[in-house]
């Protein structure tokens, strides 16, 4: 079972933002589908975006640029995935990608009816993979400290 999934392709004048780069709803976009595509192969079923947490606009992807989209399984819960994902661009006359945008979103597998159902347990094997499941950890924890205080604004 593989646990990750890359898109490339072209930035498009259509991803345009006022100030000539892509825009931040572009690139937003392709995370979730990149997540989509990794968390949906890794289950087998159709999911559900439950969380999006931390992304980090690092650079500007420039109109033309080849852009690459990573997604990896780093975490599985009971019925959910934690997919991190990192966004790089390069400049189709350069051969190395920038990191350009980086986040993690969770997403739960469901059924036809819509109620979650059981994932496939992910085992890290090397070394980056056990960091990335404590990193994953830790922003579970955080991210508990985050929905206690939003609770009196929901």
């Amino acid at each position: 079972m593989q646990n990750q999934t890359t898109f490339q392709f072209i930035s498009e004048p259509g991803d345009v933002n006022y100030g000539g780069n892509v825009h931040g709803g572009s690139v937003m976009k392709w995370i979730d589908q990149a997540g989509y595509a990794c968390a949906s192969s890794w289950s087998s079923s159709y999911c559900v975006t439950v969380y999006v947490g931390g992304i980090r606009f690092i650079s500007p992807i420039k109109i033309g640029h080849i852009v690459k989209v990573e997604a990896e399984v780093i975490y599985t819960g009971r019925t959910s995935m934690h997919i991190a994902i990192n966004v790089f661009s390069r400049n189709i006359k350069r051969r190395d990608f920038e990191k350009k945008t980086h986040c993690i979103i969770v997403f739960v597998a469901v059924d036809d009816e819509g109620e979650p159902v059981e994932v496939p347990k992910f085992t890290p094997q090397t070394e980056r993979e056990k960091q990335m499941e404590q990193y994953a950890k830790k922003l579970m924890a955080l991210r508990t400290n985050i929905e206690d205080e939003m609770k009196p604004f929901l």
